[in-house]
């Protein structure tokens, strides 16, 4: 497409009253009929909430309990791939980005639908961005006021797969230029991400997507799955997160285990398929041994 700006947005660092602020669990959550809030107060640009919509307790689900041979699997995988939004960080990143451009509502719902699966992933992605037509501006300044928010516990998870020699990886229905400050702070390399590219015209107007990008459609995380697992000849493979299109990576020739994690959105149709359930990373690296 003529005329595209080759875009890179330099990563940014997070420094909260200089320090790492982590949100923690309690040991005993157990998720009730009513919506689940936690709350920590710091001085950020955006309040830091966290929302787990949790419509069933625990025991409506099978695999909160993970089986002797999924713990097994897990302890020894040769890689890890994580979704990014609502997993690796608290926010939908396109969500926020609407917000800010200021269609947030209506964004936000055909994300529920996309996650969820009832949308052809592609053809919520481009009714969604159709609703705002970020600008390359736009999205810069969204960048800079706006850094990510992860959520607890992924630093230390990544850290402590990291010294087993386990390879992570970022696979995102989201942004390149969202996900590489994210990547940068879990010390992740930008080969290790799979996502989509936003384009822009020679002044800075939105074109598009890249279609090319496997994560742009549905099937589009397996797909990178099954590249990289190729690529790299591991012999085991997990994929983490909380949607249908992670879902869909725990496929033949992808990922062995899938391990929905429920700590911002539960999504019942999703979480009821995985072989696992956690809605804390602490469960995750307890189990690393």
């Amino acid at each position: 497409m003529k005329g595209l700006l080759s875009n890179v947005i330099n990563p940014i660092s997070i420094g909260v009253n200089g320090r790492t602020n982590h949100l923690h669990y309690p040991q005993s959550l157990q998720p009730s009929s009513k919506s689940l809030q936690f709350h920590l107060g710091m001085n950020h640009s955006r309040p830091l909430h966290i929302t787990a919509s949790i419509r069933a307790s625990t025991q409506h689900f099978h695999n909160t309990a993970p089986s002797k041979e999924n713990i097994e699997l897990w302890r020894n995988v040769d890689a890890v791939c994580f979704d990014v939004d609502s997993t690796v960080c608290i926010d939908e990143g396109i969500d926020e980005l609407a917000l800010y451009c200021g269609a947030g509502n209506a964004v936000a719902q055909l994300t529920a639908s996309a996650m969820g699966g009832s949308v052809p992933f592609e053809e919520a992605l481009a009714a969604r961005l159709s609703l705002f037509n970020p600008s390359l501006s736009q999205l810069q300044s969204f960048l800079h006021q706006h850094p990510p928010r992860l959520n607890p516990g992924i630093e230390d998870l990544v850290q402590k797969l990291k010294a087993k020699n386990t390879d992570v990886y970022l696979i995102s229905g989201g942004f390149r230029q969202m996900i590489n400050p994210v990547a940068s702070i879990l010390g992740i390399p930008k080969e290790n991400i799979f996502a989509n590219q936003l384009l822009f015209g020679s002044s800075g107007e939105f074109v598009g997507f890249d279609k090319n990008e496997p994560t742009s459609r549905s099937g589009g995380k397996a797909t990178a799955v099954q590249q990289i697992r190729k690529a790299h000849g591991y012999k085991s493979l997990a994929m983490i997160g909380d949607g249908a299109t992670d879902l869909e990576a725990r496929s033949p020739g992808g990922a062995d285990l899938f391990i929905c994690y429920g700590g911002v959105q539960l999504r019942e149709a999703v979480a009821a398929k995985a072989d696992w359930l956690v809605f804390s990373f602490e469960d995750l690296i307890m189990s690393l041994g």
